[in-house]
């Protein structure tokens, strides 16, 4: 299943891996606070509460997780 995660502040990309291989976006809101997208592929919503795990480990603050597609990334096409 894809994920959207949005979270307060800037992720580096870098931490791709570490967040369940997912996409990193980084940009602004409408009123000008720091914003970033993870676009990721979680197998369950056990995988999911892992990358969510992750995220509270880092001190981040996830405003809002929105499930984008129920088929996995590599079925699409």
């Amino acid at each position: 299943m894809v994920y959207q995660i949005k979270i307060m502040g800037r992720v580096d990309p870098s931490w791709s891996d570490w967040l369940g291989d997912a996409t990193v976006l980084s940009g602004c809101e409408e009123n000008g606070a720091a914003i970033t997208i993870l676009t990721v592929d979680a197998a369950d919503q056990s995988a999911l509460f892992g990358i969510l795990d992750h995220i509270r480990d880092m001190n981040l603050l996830p405003t809002s997780v929105e499930l984008l597609d129920q088929r996995p990334l590599e079925t699409k096409g």
